[in-house]
């Protein structure tokens, strides 16, 4: 349902004004009871906290939207907001310039920043910084971040970040040990807060939202985990599931059932069938005609025995001569290919509008006459090899001749009934045993996985916990981090397994390094493709803690 045609299919059967589940729906805002605490809590932390706040959760979680309720709860007489969006601006340079042009400032500097944010302080404004999809953000530019919320003795910025989960995990080794940010994770919606949330969105749309029955609101629930973005999906989903399921029973209703046309297409039916009907039986008429006639004209009367009449009065009975002979068959020359419509064109096919996939397309059907074969009145197995023709007496008859591109072809005397015998068969030599088995390749066996890589290995374990290795990657499938290695070629590359979630992920390593210094130093003589991923460097006292909470 991702084309035009289906998406206007799923607005009028389900009479919406707009899609209901669309991510952005100018007008909505849903914010759940639980939710609130965690305003409160941002606004209590941003005033008496000289940390860095980070908010988290997974992808369609809510993380905008609460920022955009922490933005409009605040006093705009005292509270100056510069939101920020990590995508646009993931490295130092370009968050510091976007920094100073929201405060109105040319420098873009860290002192300079703080400077500005103390002469607003003066004033009693105080400088908020929130900042979305800040896992995208470099190392680099999340150390500035850490360093504007600590401030200087003057004035310090109230720092915001919304992001996923992976970005404790970042926080956690730039600050070192130290208590520089606190971390907020939200939690999904209950049951009850799924079904008002839906509601919400039926309702904006034109729609009630009993739409939605308690039985499959409880799978919505169930399947999304109560997260808002994936909520909105497999409602979605399930709404288009219902409708082809009832456009699939009204196509198979029997024939009558709720079924009706205009009177003026009925009409043109009527006219049509009268004339088909009409048509046949003016052509079953002619060809019986046709069919009698050359009959009587070509078969002379035979005189009955003693010049008697049957006795049934019928007509004289016609005898042709030759009639026990075997007609040949036609030339190879005279036969035409019938090329046939595919199946799936002459059948139609389902309606894309509906949801239906795309009916199979069937290769279309080619016939051709058979090449001429001599008569035979014993039809055995035809010969694996082809039989020399028989010699043929000057006063046999011909019976057929090939088309002049073809080789010349002496025809054949029809042969007796008991005379006719198909040449006897020459076995087909079989291949040998030791051939075939030759033929069919070895299973190819999957490639190893780099040295030292495997989830759980004794290596992590083995290096001390001061030390520091490279994160590159992170993927909630071990075959994705097994093949990335390879690709790599496996030269110090390792990855273990955790829990995120509550589910397995598994996390790729690069080498190991006896301090963060020399780690970020690795960093840059990695590929430019690995580098635009921002691998970041932790130590391994924090990936032995990942392996033993996942133990």
């Amino acid at each position: 349902m991702s084309s035009l045609h289906a998406d206007e299919a799923f607005l009028a059967h389900y009479q919406f004004s707009h899609d209901p589940f669309a991510p952005r729906v100018p007008g909505f805002k849903f914010f759940p009871a639980q939710r609130k605490p965690v305003l409160g809590q941002l606004h209590h932390l941003a005033r008496y906290s000289n940390l860095l706040l980070a908010v988290t959760g997974p992808l369609g979680s809510g993380k905008t939207l609460l920022r955009q309720a922490l933005v409009a709860s605040t006093n705009k007489d005292v509270v100056s907001s510069v939101v920020i969006s990590g995508r646009s601006a993931a490295d130092e340079a370009t968050l510091l310039r976007q920094l100073a042009q929201g405060l109105g400032i040319t420098q873009t500097g860290v002192e300079a920043i703080l400077t500005k944010v103390a002469q607003l302080a003066i004033t009693g404004h105080d400088v908020y910084l929130l900042v979305d999809d800040a896992e995208q953000l470099r190392d680099g530019a999340l150390e500035v971040l850490l360093r504007l919320a600590a401030g200087n003795s003057e004035a310090r910025l109230h720092v915001f970040l919304f992001g996923e989960a992976e970005l404790l995990e970042r926080l956690e080794a730039l600050s070192e040990g130290e208590e520089r940010y606190h971390a907020i994770e939200l939690q999904p919606y209950s049951e009850e807060e799924t079904r008002e949330y839906l509601a919400q969105r039926l309702e904006g749309a034109g729609q009630d939202g009993a739409l939605i029955s308690d039985d499959l609101l409880g799978d919505i629930h169930e399947q999304s985990g109560g997260w808002p973005g994936a909520i909105n999906q497999v409602a979605r989903d399930a709404l288009i599931e219902a409708m082809l399921a009832e456009r699939g029973k009204a196509r198979k209703a029997p024939a009558g059932a709720g079924f009706s046309l205009p009177k003026k297409h009925l009409a043109i039916l009527a006219v049509v069938a009268v004339g088909v009907i009409a048509a046949w039986f003016m052509q079953g008429r002619s060809g019986k005609t046709e069919a009698t006639a050359p009959a009587t004209a070509q078969s002379p009367a035979a005189p009955q025995a003693d010049g008697q009449k049957p006795a049934d009065g019928s007509a004289p009975a016609v005898e042709f001569a030759g009639s026990n002979q075997p007609l040949p068959l036609p030339l190879v020359g005279e036969a035409q290919p019938v090329i046939r419509e595919p199946m799936a064109q002459a059948g139609g096919q389902d309606d894309p509008d509906e949801g239906a996939l795309p009916s199979a397309m069937i290769p279309p059907t080619v016939s051709t006459s058979a090449p001429p074969v001599t008569p035979l009145a014993n039809t055995g197995p035809a010969p694996l090899h082809p039989v020399p023709n028989a010699p043929v007496s000057s006063a046999a008859q011909p019976v057929a001749q090939a088309p002049a591109p073809a080789p010349q072809v002496e025809p054949v005397r029809p042969a007796e009934p008991a005379a006719a015998k198909p040449a006897p068969a020459k076995p087909v030599a079989k291949p040998a045993a030791p051939a075939v088995a030759s033929a069919k390749p070895a299973p190819a066996k999957p490639a190893a996985v780099a040295a030292g890589g495997g989830a759980g290995s004794e290596w992590y374990r083995s290096q001390g916990g001061s030390r520091y290795a490279v994160q590159v990657l992170g993927t909630g499938s071990e075959a994705s981090a097994q093949a990335f290695i390879r690709q790599q070629g496996g030269s110090g590359y390792r990855y273990f397994r955790k829990s995120l979630q509550g589910k397995p992920f598994f996390v790729v390593t690069y080498g190991s390094f006896a301090d963060r210094a020399s780690a970020v130093a690795a960093i840059k003589s990695l590929p430019a493709k690995i580098q635009a991923s921002k691998p970041w460097p932790r130590t391994f006292a924090s990936i032995q803690q990942d392996i033993a909470t996942t133990r």
